[in-house]
């Protein structure tokens, strides 16, 4: 009874440990689900008080969001919005680079750049920096987004989980993610969205790592819901009625996906040639964000609608209130200030700019193929929410949880063919230079897969098909009562370090390595009676059936670089020896030809 219990707790244990990553995704959706709430309040306060209340500045925001704070009683003063950003990017240089110098830029390239290079490790006081920090750049007039800030945030409570709990490396890895995943649902309205856009952020080309799929989608739904609690079940903007009604519609829209496409590739030029321009400023560190907020002001001094978070713009544009020519003004000024509030140094996402820019370039496109193609534009408004999509997935190469994120955002699901048709040929004409630096093109390229890609390729390969692609140098067998002095010889002749030894039948019975071989000379001379019975030691061999990472596995066991190649079991006749050289030059040459 007692040796049953024994075994069922054993197997519980067992259950848990395989499962707790999915079961830690509740805490860490609950945790990120209120960070998403902190940091959403955080930027509505310093909205109103630097905005509001010290330029007398009051953006519309997105139809389904409305602000904690009520308005005050300021009336507007344009100069300010030169001084506020200035202000703004001042206090979060000082935050920032006196803090926690990570919590610098869009955040996004940060959260990659743990998953793939740092073992997934956040410092604990980033998330805290980040939301202050990103609060003030955003609510003071910077052009950013909520993304890059929130995922940070979600990935540093779920890397924070992890490290506290002393999860392994790679369930941290996965609970940094769905971390990630939670704060991008919940702020955007878009739990599904959330879940898709983690795993497949990490990589330029169509590649994802699936194994975030299920423990990012639920975190997302629960962060989601604990946001939503706070501040209801509705989507990110209202939109009016919009459809695709004919397959030729998809002309125009074709249109809009190279548009969209060039532009995404400019825009990820001009930020980060001013990043590069910033980081080659000869000026402290903590002072280059003030700058950018100087810039940024001065643009938003003669176009308001360019600073801050953009959303009302887009409100507008779906609601059909703006022209061609403000909707083209607010697309390319959004481009600059987004670029020097953020790659100056200051805190805060790129999503929500670049659906911005994005939107309102498919705006105007939308309106100036209206005039041109009238009967295959019903909806000239749809082009914003196409277009929203298609920018991204160009400029952030990721063309499935953009296309659903836009649709969450928007609730408006009937546009989602031409979504992913625009968003599909944007990401295929996207340029080479994405707005995610820290993105890798494929899992072939993280580091973190490289053992299982090796061991993976290696064990669909044999040592005879290895022997087979091309013939490893020649080998001279040791017999059992060879003198040292030929065995000297022979060394000479061999490019390899381990030599085989055999019996009066011809089988293998070990091997002799050249290090013991020196060392014999060194200790007895050439001329002693030492043979090779008395150096040979037993090592496991390889058979020729036999994948390559098992060979590999037996070489790592036994500490060595060579192994001896059997024929058969039966007579154990030495066929050759392989090297770990060899094994590394069958894997370039399979992964070589992956590629091609």
């Amino acid at each position: 009874m007692f040796n049953r219990f024994r075994q069922i707790s054993r197997q519980a244990m067992l259950w848990l440990r395989m499962r707790r990553v999915l079961i830690l995704a509740i805490p860490t959706g609950i945790i990120a689900g209120l960070g998403s709430v902190l940091f959403y309040a955080a930027l509505d306060i310093s909205h109103t008080f630097f905005l509001d209340y010290l330029a007398g500045y009051r953006p519309e925001g997105p139809g389904g969001e409305h602000p904690i704070l009520g308005h005050t009683t300021t009336e507007f003063i344009r100069w300010m919005l030169i001084v506020v950003p200035t202000v703004g990017g001042l206090l979060s240089g000082w935050l920032i680079y006196t803090f926690a110098p990570e919590a610098e830029g869009h955040g996004t390239d940060a959260a990659l750049e743990g998953y793939h290079f740092r073992n997934a490790f956040i410092r604990g006081r980033i998330p805290l920096i980040k939301t202050v920090a990103s609060a003030i750049t955003i609510g003071s007039g910077g052009s950013g987004g909520r993304e890059g800030p929130i995922a940070q945030i979600g990935a540093g409570f779920g890397s924070i989980i992890a490290q506290k709990l002393c999860l392994s490396v790679e369930e941290r890895r996965i609970l940094m993610m769905a971390g990630m995943s939670a704060g991008i649902g919940s702020i955007f309205h878009a739990p599904l969205a959330g879940a898709i856009f983690a795993a497949e952020i990490l990589y330029r080309d169509i590649d994802m790592e699936y194994e975030l799929l299920v423990p990012s989608a639920i975190t997302s739904v629960i962060a989601y819901c604990v946001f939503s609690l706070f501040f209801g079940f509705s989507t990110l903007f209202t939109t009016p009625y919009m459809a695709f009604e004919h397959a030729t519609e998809l002309l125009p829209y074709t249109v809009l996906a190279v548009v969209v496409a060039i532009a995404a590739g400019l825009y990820a030029r001009i930020f980060y040639g001013i990043r590069d321009a910033f980081v080659a400023m000869p000026v402290l560190p903590h002072l280059k964000p003030a700058i950018g907020g100087l810039l940024t002001g001065i643009i938003g001094y003669f176009l308001p609608d360019a600073i801050y978070t953009g959303y009302g713009i887009l409100q507008q544009g779906l609601e059909g209130q703006l022209g061609v020519e403000i909707l083209v003004l607010v697309a390319v000024a959004k481009i600059f200030t987004t670029s020097f509030s953020i790659a100056s140094g200051g805190s805060g996402g790129v999503f929500g700019p670049s659906v911005v820019i994005g939107g309102a370039l498919g705006g105007a496109v939308g309106l100036l193929l209206k005039t041109v193609w009238p009967q295959l534009i019903p909806y000239p408004q749809a082009y914003v929410i196409v277009g929203m999509a298609g920018f991204f997935a160009s400029a952030a190469s990721t063309p499935f949880s953009t296309v659903i994120m836009v649709s969450e955002m928007t609730g408006n699901y009937d546009l989602l063919l031409p979504a992913v048709w625009v968003s599909t040929l944007a990401f295929l004409l996207k340029s080479k230079h994405g707005i995610y630096e820290k993105q890798l093109t494929t899992r072939y390229d993280t580091p973190i897969h490289h053992a299982d890609f090796l061991l993976g390729v290696l064990s669909r390969l044999t040592v005879h098909e290895l022997l087979q692609r091309y013939s490893p140098p020649n080998f001279e067998p040791v017999k059992k009562d060879m003198p040292l002095r030929e065995i000297i010889k022979i060394m000479s002749r061999s490019p390899y370090s381990t030599f085989p030894v055999i019996n009066e039948k011809g089988e293998y019975t070990g091997v002799i390595p050249a290090l013991k071989v020196r060392s014999a000379v060194v200790d007895f001379g050439l001329d002693s009676h030492i043979r090779a019975s008395d150096l040979v030691e037993e090592r496991t061999a390889v058979y020729l059936w036999e994948s390559l990472a098992t060979a590999l596995t037996r070489m790592a066991e036994q500490g060595t670089d060579e192994l001896v190649i059997l024929l058969d079991r039966n007579t154990r006749k030495v066929g050759g020896i392989l090297s770990r050289a060899d094994i590394l030059r069958a894997y370039d040459q399979v992964v070589a030809k992956q590629r091609e």
